[in-house]
């Protein structure tokens, strides 16, 4: 839970939370901006992280990845070009938004360099 979690002074990761819903649905699909904002306002009962980390990959380069792996694809990885071009967009119009909350990271870096960005990111907030 985490609202107890924070209340305890505890620090949250999630791997997907409303910046997802609105790059995804409203970008993507095509649902109206400010209805997914207040969907996305009731359902988190007004609750905004600290910190986004936004690890950005042309999709292009994606599905380069995807191929390279033995796993098969997954539903949303199987979705089209356009689609994840639009998803994308649509994290990288957020960043616009809130440049304060949302830091971009160069998902095409060496793992290693992505986690020292990581952690330069996240040391900043003291964690």
């Amino acid at each position: 839970m985490i609202l107890p979690a924070l209340a305890a002074g505890m620090v949250v990761l999630c791997d997907r939370f409303c910046d997802a819903t609105t790059a995804y649905q409203s970008r993507s699909r095509g649902i109206d901006e400010g209805m997914v904002d207040r969907l996305n306002r009731f359902a988190a009962g007004g609750l905004v992280p600290d910190l986004t980390l936004l690890f950005d990959l042309p999709p292009e380069t994606g599905f380069a990845r995807i191929r390279g792996r033995k796993a098969p694809a997954d539903r949303m990885e199987r979705e089209s070009l356009a689609f994840h071009r639009a998803v994308r967009d649509g994290y990288l119009r957020l960043l616009e938004r809130e440049p304060a909350r949302i830091v971009r990271i160069d998902a095409g870096l060496s793992e290693e360099e992505v986690f020292r960005n990581l952690l330069a990111e996240t040391r900043r907030f003291g964690w």
